[in-house]
């Protein structure tokens, strides 16, 4: 191993991590590490332990030495969705605790390929200093290629290709990907359905776009673990919020009488749940993803049984921070894989999410939330690995 720049070598002392696999982790880019522990690691080594240090990093100014040109560029495929402002919010967090320009924002509104190839040339041909990219299909592995091929480290957040037979398909040569293990949370999303649904059934479970790589996964891993007594019913609800609903109330309404449970891979087919059963007024069990204010509403009603989060802030915060810890260690602190987690949140542990921040996008305020007093007995965060 080459030498490790004597900035990032200091913060690794005042972690403690002279010598163990995390400290490996982190400067080989081997194995997988957990969000929690990745956000912690870095949001430390962006500051030193002396107290000089420590003021600057509070004023939001990089105590690193300067690296020029320092632009990164964030494409999309669902650019105008409410679910990644926190992952906005989490890289404008990044670059301002580490000084550096607002990354480039873009992409497409509707997981059209042709918008999301040409968001990636635009990168590349305005030299920037990282990508960061979801691979809902194929067609990311031509750019992303290019870009690494330029020069331009690449790494993937929120979706990171297909699955085949619960098997990976990468499809790029990125450095590492940042996300939910998005098959994994679909055999835990299973896993929740049987025992809201013991022995079988009916059960429908939506998707807004069939066949992408940041949502079919979640579907087939849950198909997976559900067995032959199950008949699932995988419905397709677009990207269109009112469309989402109106598909859930005609299929709800249409399969009243034989339906047992109702589901969803995305959020926002699962924020929709909540008003598509009240208003047909069936009565079973629902559960889906994220933390949509509707979906959260849902949780506390109990009309929503579960939902599984998946921290897009983590999935803006991290990408930036290891754009930049690559490029300041001249590649020798390649980035890991990292799992931001599978949390299934039930009405009984809903509460700790209600409080509006950045962290899930309901507020723009940079605020302290000061965690519940006494044990942590219900920890937040799980790995979906």
């Amino acid at each position: 191993m080459g030498k490790v720049h004597p900035k990032v070598d200091e913060a690794i002392e005042t972690l403690n991590m002279r010598d163990n696999p995390t400290r490996r982790r982190l400067l080989a880019g081997t194995g997988l590490v957990s969000a929690a522990g990745a956000a912690s690691a870095l949001l430390a080594a962006c500051s030193s332990s002396s107290s000089t240090h420590a003021a600057v990093a509070s004023n939001g100014s990089n105590p690193f030495p300067a690296v020029p040109n320092q632009k990164y560029y964030f494409n999309n495929h669902a650019d105008t969705n409410e679910f990644f402002t926190p992952t906005k919010y989490g890289y404008s967090d990044a670059v301002a605790l580490l000084g550096l320009p607002a990354p480039t924002w873009g992409g497409s509104a509707t997981s059209a390929d042709s918008e999301m190839v040409s968001f990636m040339n635009t990168a590349i041909s305005a030299k920037a200093a990282g990508i960061a990219t979801p691979v809902i299909d194929s067609s990311m592995a031509t750019p992303v290629k290019n870009a690494m091929d330029a020069g331009i480290p690449v790494v993937t957040y929120n979706a990171d290709g297909i699955y085949k037979n619960g098997v990976p398909q990468i499809y790029t040569n990125r450095l590492a990907y940042v996300g939910q293990a998005l098959f994994l949370s679909g055999q835990a999303m299973g896993e929740q359905i049987k025992t809201l649904v013991p022995g079988g059934g009916e059960i429908v479970i939506f998707i807004a776009t069939p066949g992408t790589g940041n949502i079919q996964p979640r579907y087939d891993g849950a198909v997976s673990v559900l067995g032959s007594s199950y008949h699932v019913s995988e419905v397709a609800t677009s990207t269109v919020d009112g469309t989402e609903l109106s598909t859930e109330k005609s299929y709800l309404l249409g399969h009243k009488g034989s339906l047992k449970g109702a589901f969803a891979v995305d959020s926002g087919s699962t924020a929709n749940l909540t008003a598509a059963i009240k208003s047909t007024g069936v009565s079973i069990p629902a559960g889906g993803f994220d933390t949509d204010p509707r979906t959260l509403s849902g949780l506390q009603a109990g009309t929503i049984k579960f939902s599984i989060f998946q921290d897009p802030y983590l999935q803006g915060f991290l990408p930036t921070l290891y754009l930049y810890l690559y490029n300041l260690s001249g590649g020798q602190l390649a980035p890991p894989d990292t799992d931001t987690g599978l949390t299934v949140l039930t009405p009984g542990n809903v509460s700790s999410m209600l409080k509006n921040s950045r962290f899930q996008g309901g507020s723009s305020a940079q605020q302290h939330i000061q965690r519940p007093s006494g044990p942590i007995n219900q920890p937040v965060g799980t790995t979906s690995t």
